[in-house]
């Protein structure tokens, strides 16, 4: 019989015992004149934990002023008031013998392994296996990253229920244990979006004159990003410059915890108003375009590094290695080893390999007539091979030393029909506009997003009057 038992949950037993005497306890209260005609079978759901009437009563000889007696089979045990008040104690029994787990919770440092983390638990290399092993995505368990948090679950008699891998706010891979074994699911969190306004006048430093209006040193970042095509951020802009910006503000459980994206813009350089507004196609892809439907970006980005130039485009520069006159028919872009290349515009790659004195070189070919050439890699960017499609803004490589070089640093090429040209002062072809085919989604998208601009403009604009009175 014990064996028999523990086959059962525990929580399944706790009901059908609770029931049993409810049972007992309703034919015991009903009257014994009685006790034949309505005896009945109590049908026991012990997954739902419900307890139903089966069969049928004996019939009980009609009267001309009787009502229908309803079917017995559709009635349940609720009818009565004092089963009703023992099934919900029952219930309540049950709940409270579900076991309470208990969770150990680690930060995760760097070197830390997933077997250092599991021992530290209390848990053994084969549970650990068990557990990566498992269906779904248990086996993402091993990619661990410094900073992230990993929690275990316990029950009551010390075993291993879950694991929780929070990888940030937002996302936690969770880790079961179920009947067939452990199984693993990411789960995100949405947060809540509002939207912020921000404005500044530029005295000085751009990112000063950002951080005073509340903006992130990110946001900063993202807004010369999206006039950088337009305004020269080093020798364009001018005191009494001013921006507006509307942004994401992200929120859980009622508190902000970081910034999203720009949704629309506004920068006012040397009295030149520029606007931006951030508009997502019907094939879900998303950048940013002028009232008009024009793109805010270039087709080519002016340069593929963020870092200073070290020797110019020249073509009768000294070569510094061979010591004679030989073309620089790029530019040169000096950077830490390691440093991300990306690529200068949509294109797929012509040439991925060794190339001679080049060295590690990738070659993209944007269209018809122009190519783009990135030497002196100290690797290739993931999945980059001859025939890859890439976009504008992929990681096509990284800065290196290989090949015929004195140091780390990105060789640059820009040519049109085969021909070099300065890609610094080279005229860049526009990105392409807001295609006829959207063009009306477009427009109505883009008089909303003008309107809300101009709703918290004003709105500001009377905060800062009500301050200064």
């Amino acid at each position: 019989m014990r064996h028999v038992l523990k086959m059962f949950p525990k929580t399944h037993i706790t009901i059908a015992a609770a029931t049993s005497v409810v049972v007992a306890a309703a034919i015991l209260m009903s009257p014994s004149a009685n006790v034949e005609a309505n005896r009945m079978a109590y049908a026991l759901d012990l997954d739902e934990g419900t307890v139903s009437e089966s069969g049928s009563r004996p019939a009980k000889p009609a009267k001309s002023d009787d009502k229908p007696i309803p079917d017995a089979e559709a009635a349940t045990v609720t009818e009565k008031p004092e089963l009703t008040e023992a099934l919900d104690t029952a219930a309540t029994v049950a709940e409270a013998s579900e076991p309470e787990l208990q969770w150990q919770e680690y930060k995760i440092k760097p070197g830390d392994t997933l077997s250092g983390l599991f021992g530290k638990a209390g848990f053994n290399d084969g549970i650990m296996l068990s557990v990566i092993h498992g269906d779904g995505e248990a086996d993402k368990l091993q990619r661990l990253y410094a900073g992230e948090t990993i929690s275990f679950a316990t029950d009551d008699a010390g075993e291993l229920t879950a694991i929780d891998l929070q990888r940030n706010l937002l996302e936690t891979l969770r880790v079961e244990k179920t009947e067939d074994g452990f199984k693993g699911e990411t789960v995100v969190r949405e947060p809540d979006v509002k939207p912020a306004f921000a404005s500044g006048v530029i005295d000085g430093s751009l990112y000063v004159a950002a951080r005073q209006a509340g903006m992130s040193d990110r946001l900063a970042m993202e807004m010369t990003g999206i006039f950088g095509w337009n305004i020269d951020f080093v020798y364009d802009v001018r005191k009494g410059d001013r921006f507006e910006v509307v942004y994401e503000e992200l929120y859980l459980d009622g508190e902000k915890f970081d910034t999203g994206n720009i949704i629309s813009a506004r920068f006012v350089n040397r009295g030149k108003d520029v606007i931006a507004l951030q508009y997502t196609d019907s094939n879900g892809d998303t950048d940013y375009y002028s009232p008009d439907g024009s793109s805010m970006r270039k087709a080519f980005l002016r340069t593929p590094i963020n870092a200073r130039v070290s020797s110019s485009f020249n073509l009768q520069r000294r070569h510094p290695v061979l010591d004679v006159v030989r073309p620089h028919e790029g530019t040169d872009y000096a950077a830490p080893p390691g440093t991300p290349i990306k690529a200068a515009g949509h294109g797929r790659v012509q040439f991925a390999g060794w190339k001679g004195g080049y060295g590690r070189t990738v070659i993209l070919k944007h269209g018809d007539n122009i190519t783009t050439l990135y030497a002196h890699m100290s690797r290739l960017g993931k999945g980059i091979k001859t025939g890859t499609r890439v976009k504008q803004g992929d990681t096509i490589g990284h800065v290196g030393s290989s090949g015929m070089v004195t140091g780390p640093h990105l060789h640059y090429e820009f040519r049109v029909n085969g021909s070099p040209r300065n890609s610094r002062t080279v005229k860049l072809p526009d990105a392409k506009p807001v295609p006829q085919t959207e063009m009306a989604r477009f427009k109505k998208h883009a008089d909303q997003q003008v309107a809300k601009f101009e709703l918290f403009r004003q709105d500001y604009q009377q905060l800062a009057l009500a301050a200064e009175e």
